[in-house]
């Protein structure tokens, strides 16, 4: 997925279209990825992946740029390091090229500190002289330089011809002063050399950078984790002989049967023909239990069996899979740009040109005052090093990447980083009602019987006799007695009364007994019916307007009532002499309570979108506790009802199914399209949730709270230190003896970043558990 969506070849760049936005994507990007074409051509803020705007996000909309072609890139800046384009989510080849630069420099500064006149006076030591030794610090200095200077020179050298100036430009400029200035002093004697700071800052920096790309890499590891999920290879099923086969999944096609044996991953997405087992689907949906399959359940590519074997006939293979669409959505998320990264960003370009200006004010006052010299070099090194807006570049990304990863854990797919921003500012969300709140199909809720007739008796009738039917309350009548366990009997003649509902035949012996003087049951102590069997009938008023049946007084009451919860009902009869009545409604989520108790701690309002008449929609809503209700809205209707909240000056999100509330979910602030399952295309969503559990609906807005407040402490620890730092950097403070040394300011720079990448992880503990 990464390296497909990363491409640098020679098509890539005469087909790319460069940005021409002024701001640049580092949500999932490192300092080196900054400045080739993977970076440049991303989207910028508010757009989602794959569009381009031509201006700069600025109130007036001016500010337009020229749109350069290849003759404005460098793209061999990586190239001497081996570095694979390809790579640039999970970073791991700027890690190794930064690590193995770090130790080999270490090793080569040491003589060069050892032999450090300075040092030696610092420490009061004599270093062991030979001939030749007074070459050491300037003959391995430069060879310091020349190796781990290098990358930033060539970075700082593509951000100065790109017109972007960053951190790698400044730290440029620092190292080259160093560097030049120590030459001139070895070679004409002006000075003293700067040879032993010059290379503690290589080091640093070096230090800091592949501490930052471990951090990125760790961060930004999702993707990593999703592409293991999928095996190599997998076990095809002849269709002949029933042989298996080890083949590479690339070689599976729609209808092979493949052999999933336990303790291994699902190769592809598929239907279970044989077998039964549990499955693991954690790292798809989020869901920590595993989940029970068989024949018939659909399984999913990436999930991992447990304790037995299945064979799964081929849905769906390669990039058509489920895995392969939440990679595309996670890969989305990192590319995308959030409003606060903007900010970052053009905070870390105007640091540049500060720091340009201290460090010149700096020289010129520093000569001015002590005449051109080392201490002059030491204080604008100093402040180019200190002004090095590397936490200022990390603060946001890092909280990006390790949020992407959080929400794709916790079964959250984020296609609009905007959103996910905007999530934490929700003052209102509304809630399509049907396989949303509710479970979106009909279940039992009440039944009551007449005198002698247990629930059970009724139940078995209404199993019996809805045994044939398609109807939902048949199901629903179906699966109440599976789940009672009841033994139902079989029927014959079945008949569907059209309008009314259905009747069917059982068999004499098969009915339950009755208690003495009970309905249904003749003087002489027999159950009524004829020898032929009872006819049993399932239906509703209008099956006993046609029967000529009345309820009695408690079963009409028993009616009433439902009807006042908006439920239905329906009457149960044994040969036209009424047993009970079954009281069914959409089952409402028992997650649906949490998840409504949550938002409102949260002081978000909730709403529900329904096109259920009032009387059932106001039945749920109280029940939830629901603050506003939407009912009989037709759903080319539901968009106006979210135009109508947001006119009146709330933040709404809506959360439904995708298909039906599209144009409602477009129209939101924040669309979430929730227990999509497999289908993770839904293009008018900017949050996708896998499982069909209103809880993470909480859980994203406490993410995005969460993520957000990383974002503010870690710009603000940015932002602070160099307030802070670049002061004492140029020298405010030397009048009372306090000077910063370059080597110090390094320290300072590298320690502000790892502060910012620690901090970044912690947000790894943030409990969204509702």
């Amino acid at each position: 997925m990464a390296g497909s969506a990363h491409d640098h070849g020679d098509s890539a760049h005469e087909s790319a279209k460069p940005s021409a936005r002024g701001e640049k994507p580092t949500d999932s990007y490192c300092s080196c990825c900054r400045i080739c074409d993977c970076y440049r051509d991303a989207p910028g803020a508010d757009e989602k992946p794959g569009e381009r705007r031509a201006e700069y996000d600025e109130p007036d909309g001016e500010g337009k740029r020229d749109e350069r072609g290849d003759d404005g890139r460098d793209h061999d800046t990586h190239d001497d390091d081996g570095h694979d384009h390809g790579a640039h989510v999970d970073h791991s080849d700027h890690e190794d090229m930064f690590r193995k630069r770090f130790f080999v420099c270490l090793v080569l500064s040491l003589p060069v500190l050892y032999y450090s006149p300075m040092l030696q006076d610092w420490f009061g030591f004599t270093a062991v002289t030979f001939p030749g030794s007074e070459f050491v610090g300037p003959v391995l200095g430069v060879a310091v330089f020349a190796y781990g200077g290098i990358p930033f020179l060539r970075m700082g050298a593509v951000e100065a011809r790109n017109r972007e100036p960053g951190m790698m430009l400044l730290i440029s400029l620092a190292i080259t002063v160093a560097f030049v200035y120590s030459v001139a002093a070895a070679a004409f004697d002006i000075g003293e050399p700067f040879f032993w700071e010059l290379v503690t800052l290589i080091v640093i920096f070096l230090l800091g950078h592949w501490i930052e790309m471990r951090s990125v890499r760790r961060a930004s590891g999702a993707l990593d984790e999703l592409a293991e999920l999928m095996p190599e290879t997998a076990e095809r099923i002849a269709d002949g002989d029933g042989e298996t086969e080890e083949v590479p999944i690339d070689d599976l096609e729609e209808d092979d049967l493949v052999l999933v044996r336990p303790g291994s991953n699902v190769p592809a997405d598929g239907v279970v023909e044989d077998g039964e087992s549990n499955v693991t689907e954690a790292m798809i949906t989020g869901e920590s239990k595993p989940v029970k399959k068989e024949p018939g359940d659909e399984v999913i590519g990436g999930t991992t069996n447990r304790d037995g074997s299945l064979r799964v006939r081929v849905a769906a293979t390669g990039d058509e899979t489920t895995l392969s669409g939440i990679m595309r959505l996670v890969e989305e998320a990192q590319e995308s740009r959030s409003r606060t990264q903007v900010l970052a960003d053009r905070a870390a370009g105007w640091l540049f040109y500060a720091a340009l200006g201290v460090a010149t004010i700096t020289a010129v006052a520093w000569t001015a005052a002590v005449g051109f010299g080392l201490p002059v070099v030491e204080r604008v090194v100093t402040v180019l090093v200190i002004a090095c807006p590397h936490a200022l570049g990390l603060a946001v990304p890092l909280v990006v990447a390790i949020n992407t990863s959080m929400a794709a854990r916790h079964g959250m797919l984020v296609r609009d980083r905007i959103a996910m921003e905007q999530a934490r500012n929700l003052d209102t969300v509304v809630f399509d009602k049907t396989g949303t709140l509710t479970a979106g199909e009909q279940g039992i809720v009440e039944i009551a019987t007449v005198e002698g007739r247990s629930e059970d008796d009724v139940l078995t009738f209404a199993a019996a006799a809805e045994g044939d039917s398609e109807h939902m309350i048949a199901q629903a009548i179906r699966d109440e007695a599976s789940d009672r366990g009841l033994s139902v009997p079989d029927v014959r003649g079945f008949e569907a009364l059209e309008g009314r509902g259905v009747r069917a035949t059982i068999e004499h012996d098969a009915m339950p007994a009755v208690a003495p003087g009970s309905a249904g049951r003749s003087e002489e102590g027999t159950d009524s019916g004829g020898r032929d069997g009872h006819t049993v009938s399932v239906g509703g008023p209008n099956l006993l307007r046609y029967l000529e049946a009345e309820p009695d007084t408690d079963l009409e009451r028993f009616a009433e009532d439902a009807g006042s919860r908006g439920e239905g009902v329906v009457y149960v009869l044994s040969d036209e002499e009424i047993v009970g009545a079954v009281a069914l409604a959409d089952v409402i989520r028992e997650e649906s309570f949490e998840a409504i108790d949550a938002l409102h701690e949260m002081g978000i309002e909730v709403a529900m979108l329904t096109g259920d008449d009032a009387d059932v929609a106001h039945s749920v809503a109280d029940e939830l506790g629901i603050d506003t209700v939407f009912a009989e809205v037709l759903p080319e209707d539901k968009d106006e009802k979210i135009l109508e909240l947001q006119d009146r000056g709330h933040l709404v999100a809506m959360v439904g199914d995708g298909v039906n509330d599209a144009p409602a979910l477009t129209r939101s602030d924040v669309g979430i399209a929730i227990g999509s399952g497999t289908d993770v295309a839904v293009e008018s969503a900017d949050v996708v949730l896998v499982e069909n559990d209103p809880r993470d609906v909480a859980s994203l807005v406490r993410l995005s709270a969460k993520s957000y407040r990383k974002m503010q402490e870690n710009i603000a620890w940015a932002a602070g230190y160099n307030v802070f730092a670049l002061p004492l950097a140029a020298g405010i403070l030397a009048p009372i003896g306090i000077l910063l040394s370059p080597a110090v300011g390094a320290v300072l720079m590298s320690a502000s970043t790892v502060i910012v990448a620690v901090n970044a992880q912690l947000l790894r503990r943030a409990d969204l558990s509702v």
